[in-house]
């Protein structure tokens, strides 16, 4: 029986011929990740274990992008145990605030990721790196600490589900409104511990910042990694960003899958998540009348430059709604200066947002965007679960930028085909 892309990565970084589902294997780790939340939790259990220095400083990443810039002496304290730490490492990769970005859009323009990598992060979000066709997945504090001593990590190799895209999207509909259809076909237990694949002719439509957005959100179908199939697009992208030699693995023509989903994209609607949860996703003839009264935009799920300027083309010429809060995130110092030079955030401020430096602040819940009691904001992010973004009793409305600036023009969840 053949194998999946996933299942010829881990092979790969196990150093064994062939792999097959439920194998448990020890594999070589090309990156380790963690950020000013789980870092701390993880140099302490490094500690534990007594050794000089990491397996390799310039294949640990530390990215403090949850808190900062911080928000009080506690979140000053752990991001000054990071800092400390990277110094006393030698930690190639670490990114301070001036240079940081929130981490999944960060590695990937930083060249950190290429196609064929197993990466490990102390983040759940760490599958974004699939639209790499790299094997990526999240960790609890103590494996990130493993991995840094060690460079290695167990993995059970995960059955796959293959996703066969065929078609286009329509305007103004995105990456992100397709893995909310998804999620909301399958639930957000549908991918259990499962490699989600995706590939196809339709496949290679989408932008990276699509698949970027796709990817990131596997985890929320309960899918141990997302991946993309390797196209030109991928591998011109890899150029552009990176110098590190990469190999793309194609899944055999007999890997063998628990499930196999066909998805014209022409077919997408517009899926808006209701509360509380990834799964609970709703097309425009289910929305009804949602008053709201916050808007975010940007996190590692929709923080990218296209993602700013499908809002910016929304909002261009409209104002916000009066009463109603837009908070818009560029996901990188990079990206922040992209937009700023192109004119893309001056749209959005003239149309009444606000520009915050990058930061996943809102997104859980940090800062920067709180929710009171009984409020609800349509968010960008990528969960919605109760008390996610404030108060237990607020509500988050996951969607894509193209409708999150509607809705910010209407004050209620709004396609942007009705305000444009």
């Amino acid at each position: 029986m053949g194998m999946t892309m996933t299942q010829k990565i881990l092979a790969n970084a196990a150093g064994k011929e062939s792999v097959k589902a439920g194998e448990l294997i020890m594999a070589n780790l090309n990156l380790v990740l963690g950020n000013d939340i789980t870092t701390p939790v993880a140099i302490g259990e490094f500690d534990k274990i007594g050794l000089d220095g990491v397996f390799d400083k310039a294949k640990v990443a530390l990215v403090p992008d949850h808190f900062t810039p911080n928000k009080d002496i506690k979140s000053a304290q752990q991001a000054l145990k990071v800092r400390t730490f990277a110094k006393e490492q030698d930690i190639v990769n670490y990114f301070e605030v001036g240079e940081v970005g929130i981490e999944h859009a960060l590695l990937p323009e930083k060249g950190l990721v290429v196609a064929g990598d197993v990466v490990i992060g102390a983040d759940s979000h760490t599958c974004t790196y699939g639209a790499l066709g790299a094997f990526s997945t999240g960790v609890g504090s103590t494996d990130m600490a493993a991995g840094m001593a060690t460079g290695k990590a167990w993995f059970k190799v995960p059955e796959a589900i293959k996703i066969n895209l065929t078609g286009k999207l329509n305007k103004y509909t995105s990456g992100k409104d397709l893995i909310l259809h998804i999620i909301g076909m399958i639930g957000v237990d549908g991918a259990l511990y499962k490699s989600m694949e995706f590939t196809g002719e339709g496949m290679h439509t989408l932008t990276m910042d699509d698949r970027f957005s796709i990817a990131n959100m596997a985890i929320e179908a309960g899918a141990k990694n997302g991946i993309f199939e390797v196209d030109d697009l991928t591998v011109e992208y890899m150029k552009d960003h990176s110098d590190k030699e990469y190999t793309v693995f194609k899944a055999d023509d007999d890997a063998e899958y628990v499930q196999t989903i066909d998805i014209d994209l022409a077919t997408v609607p517009h899926t808006v998540a209701f509360p509380h949860l990834p799964e609970n996703a709703r097309t425009p003839e289910n929305w009804g009348n949602v008053e709201i009264d916050q808007v975010v935009i940007g996190s590692c799920t929709n923080g990218r430059i296209s993602d700013l300027r499908h809002a910016a083309e929304i909002l261009k010429g409209k104002h916000v709604k009066k009463g109603i809060r837009v908070i818009v995130f560029p996901a990188t110092q990079a990206i922040y200066l992209e937009a700023l030079k192109d004119g893309t955030l001056s749209t959005l401020v003239e149309a009444g947002c606000v520009i915050s430096a990058p930061t996943c602040g809102p997104c859980l819940g940090g800062h920067m965007g709180i929710l009171a009691e009984g409020e609800r904001c349509v968010s960008t992010t990528n969960r919605n679960f109760i008390g996610r973004m404030g108060h237990v009793d607020s509500e988050v409305y996951l969607a894509s930028p193209e409708v999150a600036a509607a809705s910010a023009v209407t004050g209620k969840i709004t396609a942007p085909e009705e305000v444009m």
